[in-house]
């Protein structure tokens, strides 16, 4: 039926899953560690290469705090994190006392600005003697940074890199993958991810040692004595072997998934080619490879005589979902007197982007549907 919901992104299974989590009932091992964790994992550093180790963990903002953990973030301690995010990207930095330095975002990737980030480290240092202890760029929507940059800004000082690569589960950046440039890498496997576990996701470390301190601290931070000693704090926060059953299902339709999504991105460039004051954010230059786990467009209505949110109540009265995009962090009242270092970018960003259908379950006829009430829209 022409009028049925079209939803953002819903997961979408290979018809592999049962398997596993059948294997993990038949054997008891519904408990967070087991067989199919240990092959999730495998399978992660596999796709991670370079001598990577995973741990997979209950939510990919656990994986960011258990980065800040192992580089010893704490109480008086200050973070670099991208403005333009989801609060789960900063959250963490607070969990530890510390502060959250937001950097603004540069326009073609629309992730962290590499000049204002050195312009944000020169500045505390001078305000407060120390440098940040880590800087945490996202990949936005699957885009990649300019990771080279940043890399290269963060090195200078010596300040570790957590990329928080969430939405960029297999995105590439010089056919290299995202979340394999800095310390660490953050994944998630949310329901609505390009890859599921129901819930879930893991942390990219830089070597085996890293990856067994990573796993004392999301076990409790038990000794390794018969009786329950505990020396440091620690948390609840391993992947059960059931939901790694899942994950590993999900690897084995991953391409087919990248494939979709970036097929998807195609048609709405097609569709929205001539259409003057709306523009497909697609990568930047031949270095980016985005996984487009949510396509999204800028709405100029200077041009389309509408704005963002006329289109998007328009698309909801059409049974259409769209989002909008990400309402930078420094602009959160939660995070209201965080030292902040902006352009005008991400602001610019928010005031006119929307998130667009985009999940497996989203057909050809579906992006035809809803490039059609898009351009209806603007012609009013």
């Amino acid at each position: 039926m022409a009028n049925n919901r079209i939803l953002l992104c819903l997961a979408h299974m290979s018809g592999q899953e049962m398997n596993y989590i059948q294997e993990a009932f038949d054997t008891n091992w519904v408990v967070p560690l087991g067989p199919n964790v240990n092959a999730f994992e495998e399978d992660l550093e596999r796709l991670c290469g370079e001598g990577k180790r995973v741990v997979v963990l209950s939510s990919g903002t656990a994986a960011i705090h258990l980065a800040l953990v192992n580089l010893g973030v704490g109480r008086d301690d200050e973070v670099i994190c991208q403005s333009m995010t989801f609060s789960a990207s900063a959250n963490p930095i607070v969990y530890q006392g510390a502060t959250p330095v937001f950097v603004d975002s540069e326009r073609d990737s629309w992730n962290m600005d590499p000049n204002l980030l050195e312009d944000a480290i020169k500045d505390r240092i001078a305000k407060t003697g120390r440098k940040p202890k880590a800087i945490i760029p996202v990949y936005l929507y699957g885009m990649p940074a300019m990771i080279d940059e940043i890399m290269a800004v963060a090195q200078h000082y010596e300040i570790p890199v957590i990329e928080d690569s969430a939405e960029a589960f297999g995105s590439r950046y010089r056919d290299q993958l995202c979340g394999t440039f800095g310390m660490f890498g953050i994944m998630s496997f949310n329901g609505n991810k390009m890859i599921t576990t129901s819930g879930g996701g893991a942390l990219i470390c830089p070597d085996e040692a890293t990856k067994k301190k990573t796993m004392f601290y999301a076990t409790q931070s038990r000794e390794p004595v018969p009786y329950y000693l505990h020396k440091e704090i620690g948390y609840n926060y391993r992947m059960s072997n059931i939901c790694a059953g899942i994950g590993r299902g999900q690897m084995t339709i991953l391409d087919e998934h990248l494939a979709h999504h970036r097929h998807l991105c195609n048609r709405y460039i097609e569709l929205f080619s001539k259409v003057d004051g709306i523009t497909v954010h697609v990568n930047p230059d031949n270095r980016f490879d985005s996984n487009y786990w949510l396509n999204t467009i800028l709405i100029d209505p200077t041009k389309t005589g509408v704005d963002y949110d006329n289109i998007r109540l328009h698309l909801e009265a059409c049974n259409i979902e769209s989002r909008p995009l990400w309402k930078p962090m420094h602009t959160q009242p939660v995070f209201a007197g965080a030292p902040a270092y902006v352009n005008g970018v991400s602001e610019e960003l928010f005031s006119m982007g929307l998130c667009l259908p985009s999940g497996p379950y989203v057909s050809d006829e579906d992006v035809e549907r809803v490039a059609h009430e898009i351009i209806a829209c603007c012609k009013r």
